[in-house]
């Protein structure tokens, strides 16, 4: 295990007009599952790979356990990384792929074979040992990617979206299963996704990125009580918060804190009205969630046990102002 530290790490590719990642300083604790979340473009892969030490650093410094590793080569950086695309041998055995590395680090076959089997149990995949990838399915070659990276026993786990490429339900499972096991191993993890809420779920903490900028790092219930500007707000959190442009200041509402009323009569003082269209309603079984649109406003409501509305049906939502997320219209940070 081992702390990771970036101090003021910037990344620019040739003939960027701007860094890809701008002066990042971020402290990962030892035995920590630190998530790096943003947008497409937002420089969170390109920060994990310059870790990995597949992109150059133009300034700054990387450490890994205190140790400087901004110049040094990645395979002598003790880390092992965890793809998007498996990238497994399709010609090896699981056994082989999982122990590839070990074998070429010239490590005797009897500790091999024990460390192979250690993570297969652990990943339940003794009885595919022998078994060749394509005769696995996706959740399975993602265990044994995982696998490959376990029983090289390093001091950081790298993972770049490693559940993209499942489907739904199995996305759901495997990232349950990926963040037990990373609290059982105790091992310190740096995960990158686009996906804020499998950020939500896994991550002890969460850091946000905007521009190749940190916005914000933080537990993620935190992050989603107390974000520190109105891009952090509309990020995290699913549905978004509503965010209600005004010139003195913007204000923001999460969708549960939205109420949806039958009759404007119903209204508690001092709170404020929208009257909307019904553009959609989401219905999840255990919940819905009405999206409008209100004086050229964008809204979405989780509704309560109110009857479910109608497409193009008028609608009355309500907010208590003096609850709402305050933000400065110019900059978007919290005010």
């Amino acid at each position: 295990m081992a702390t990771v530290t970036f101090d003021k790490v910037s990344i620019r590719y040739p003939g960027a007009e701007r860094p890809t990642v701008q002066d990042l300083d971020l402290e990962i604790k030892d035995g920590e599952f630190l998530v790096l979340v943003g947008p497409s473009g937002c420089g969170k892969s390109t920060t994990l790979r310059a870790l990995a030490g597949l992109e150059e650093v133009d300034s700054g410094h990387l450490l890994i356990d205190g140790r400087d590793v901004t110049g040094v080569e990645p395979g002598d950086r003790d880390i092992a990384m965890v793809f998007q695309n498996y990238a497994l041998y399709p010609h090896l055995s699981v056994a082989k792929n999982m122990g590839f590395a070990l074998k070429l680090a010239k490590m005797p076959a009897k500790q091999i074979d024990d460390r192979v089997n250690n993570a297969a149990e652990m990943l339940g995949l003794q009885e595919f040992l022998d078994r060749k990838p394509k005769d696995l399915s996706g959740g399975q070659r993602q265990r044994v990617a995982m696998g490959r990276a376990i029983v090289r026993d390093p001091k950081v786990f790298l993972m770049d979206e490693p559940l993209s490429n499942l489907d739904a339900k199995l996305r759901v499972q495997t990232r349950a299963e990926l963040a037990a096991l990373q609290r059982r191993l105790g091992t310190t993890t740096v995960y990158v996704t686009h996906d804020q809420v499998e950020a939500m779920t896994m991550g002890d903490r969460v850091a946000v990125l905007k521009d190749g900028i940190l916005q914000q790092v933080a537990p993620p219930r935190e992050l989603y009580a107390e974000p520190v500007n109105e891009f952090v707000a509309g990020f995290i959190g699913s549905p978004s918060m509503n965010l209600f442009p005004g010139e003195g200041v913007t204000l923001g509402v999460r969708p549960e804190a939205m109420r949806v009323l039958r009759d404007a009569d119903e209204l508690p003082a001092g709170w404020s009205l929208k009257e909307g269209t019904v553009d959609l309603v989401e219905e999840l079984g255990s919940e819905s969630y009405v999206y409008a649109t209100a004086e050229g406003v964008r809204l979405v409501a989780r509704l309560g046990d109110r009857e479910v509305p109608e497409r193009g049906e008028r609608l009355l939502l309500s907010f208590d102002p003096g609850a709402a997320h305050r933000f400065d219209p110019q900059t978007g940070d919290r005010l």
